[in-house]
């Protein structure tokens, strides 16, 4: 059977390394890694936490819709193109639109930035699952060395008193600072939960796609299993319909606020990974002919069944609380990252077993982090082997080695989350990092795709691909309303935009202007890269932006002209230099 080239005019060996590159053992493998990637931390932490600030079902009306015309068409965006180019976002993105080429390398910046702070989190998860086998639990009594005056052993909603649970969280864990201003030191313990947690991530990613497409078999399914466990049992539990109702039954007036709808479009951009490029650099793995339509639709629609589920274990837990405490649901005391390591560690202090459900349950957390980490390293090792795969491999002599080195990295820089003052400087990263870069990698990966590459060229790389071009649903959206609707939700963001902040205590400005330091990271190499790319161009800027503008190598006839002057296509791009003749169409 004939193979289609997909870089057609590139040179007989840069197409060899295009079809050596490694791919999926089996196809089912970059399914379950694509649903590892997109199912994570913020299902059962982000979405749950926006639909109870947003008055429950009122949340989810949003969310389906924004699913439905933003979630779909650009994840089926994304893993097209990383399919049809087999390269990571930095060399996709600057095939598509040169101009905008600094959108993929914005995308691998914002990767290995939030999968730095990430992975604390999955370090939390760790300590915690270690603390799960004490009895009884260490977050279940006041009579512990780090237990305040304050400190009330039942649940309660005064201002003047605190739970067992937050005082084991801020006093024993974390040891936190009063503020950003007072490092502290390193938390020891902290700093070798982390080391582990790398430890981790580097044995399940370390042979590519070889590795991580056995560990996703366990990481991708085994959450669900304690999932549905965890339901079964707080089902049962007095107060729990209570909760579940609080969580379907919406509050339609909630409806009528933007913020609303902002915070649904940002939770699909934030749990499937649009923008991020971790699908997009691991559908490059694909096999050229894969259905990329099947990939799209399996991994959203289980994205978003995971949430909902995640939605009716947490609310059945706040049912719960609210039992014990005599108030209504809406009136608990949640915020951040205290939903899951505090109100449910809160819950199951009171729950029969308590020490099964808390290891359980921890676990799952680690799964789920697990294989968002996994994808999110991986766009860096993808995007830098694409680059310099013949450099990296003459100084490392194995990926193997190069691989550990991004880890130790991540690690290092990590190091101050794991301080006294580590919460604030993850609040910091996490409000600049998936609020504020976020929306604006989408918004120009969207222009850079749908308007400059086109639909029309698009739709034809599907064709060539899987046989059939995309059905008008997609071509309306990618055309028309997801364009509009992420330049409304930028729009919105910018404008309703608050400093971040960690319970009550504001970052003074410094510590906000850290914070935008973290921010442009990433945003600043979209400029960089629409510069550099009309500086190197030859011509007039009429010219330059002409050429800037005409995409190369996703075509089977190029449009962009061979520079006469000896130049090359790799001023643009350094993935696919010009044969020094018009190339021969084949199949291989």
């Amino acid at each position: 059977m004939g193979f289609k080239r997909p870089f057609p005019g590139a040179r007989g060996a840069d197409m060899e390394k295009q079809l050596n590159r490694p791919t999926w053992s089996r196809q089912i493998e970059f399914t379950l890694a694509g649903i590892g990637c997109a199912v994570g931390l913020g299902n059962v932490w982000r979405f749950p936490y926006l639909c109870y600030r947003s008055g429950g079902g009122a949340f989810l009306v949003p969310y389906l819709l924004m699913l439905v015309v933003l979630g779909f068409p650009l994840l089926y965006m994304e893993l097209t193109v990383g399919q049809y180019t087999r390269r990571g976002p930095v060399h996709a993105l600057a095939s598509v639109c040169p101009l905008l080429k600094g959108v993929g390398v914005a995308s691998v910046a914002i990767s290995f930035i939030m999968c730095i702070y990430y992975n604390v989190v999955i370090t939390w998860a760790l300590y915690y699952l270690f603390s799960s086998f004490q009895a009884p639990l260490p977050w279940q009594n006041c009579n512990n060395t780090w237990n305040t005056a304050n400190c009330s052993s039942h649940a309660t909603n005064s201002s003047s008193s605190s739970t067992a649970s937050q005082e084991f969280f801020k006093y024993k864990m974390l040891e936190q600072t009063s503020g950003v201003d007072e490092a502290g030191v390193v938390r020891w313990e902290l700093f070798l939960t982390l080391l582990l947690a790398w430890v981790l991530i580097y044995f399940c990613i370390f042979k590519g796609v070889k590795s991580t497409g056995k560990v996703v078999y366990f990481t991708a399914l085994f959450p669900y299993v304690i999932l549905i466990a965890l339901l079964i049992n707080n089902a049962q539990l007095p107060g729990a319909s209570d909760g579940i109702y609080f969580f379907i039954v919406p509050e339609w007036d909630k409806l009528l606020s933007v913020e609303v709808w902002v915070n649904a479009a940002a939770q699909i951009f934030n749990s499937i990974g649009i923008g991020f490029g971790s699908l997009m650099a691991m559908s490059s793995y694909n096999s050229f002919n894969n259905n990329v339509l099947k990939d799209t639709l399996t991994i959203a629609i289980i994205n978003s069944v995971t949430s909902i589920l995640a939605g009716f274990v947490i609310f059945s837990a706040f049912g719960y609380m609210s039992h014990l405490q005599g108030i209504p649901v809406s009136d608990l005391a949640v915020d951040g990252p205290g939903l899951v390591f505090i109100v449910y560690p809160q819950a199951f202090a009171n729950m029969p077993v308590s020490q099964l459900w808390a290891v359980i349950f921890f676990f799952m957390l680690l799964c789920l982090g697990l294989d968002s980490e996994f994808a999110m390293v991986e766009v860096m090792v993808t995007s830098l082997m694409d680059e310099y795969q013949h450099r990296l491999l003459a100084f490392f002599k194995r990926k193997e080695l190069f691989v550990l080195a991004i880890c130790a990295a991540a690690c290092v820089l990590g190091i101050p989350c794991v301080m006294q003052v580590g919460i604030y400087v993850f609040q910091l990263m996490d409000h600049y990092t998936a609020i504020v870069s976020i929306m604006f990698l989408a918004f120009f990966e969207v222009i850079a795709i749908c308007w400059s590459y086109g639909v029309s060229r698009l739709s034809d790389n599907l064709q060539e691909m899987t046989g059939k071009r995309p059905n008008i649903f997609f071509r309306v959206c990618w055309l028309i309303i997801t364009p509009v609707l992420i330049t409304v939700i930028l729009v919105f963001s910018i404008i309703q935009f608050k400093p971040a902040r960690y319970e009550d205590y504001v970052f003074p400005p410094w510590a906000q202007g850290v914070g935008w330091v973290v921010a442009m990271g990433s945003i600043i190499w979209i400029p960089l890269g629409a510069v550099h790319t009309l500086w190197v161009l030859p011509g007039s800027f009429v010219q330059k932006l002409k050429l800037s503008i005409t995409p190369y190598a996703l075509e089977k006839k190029p449009k962009m002209p061979y520079y006469e002057r000896g130049g090359s296509l790799a001023v643009i791009s350094a993935d696919v230099e010009p044969p020094e003749k018009p190339p021969i169409q084949t199949n291989l």
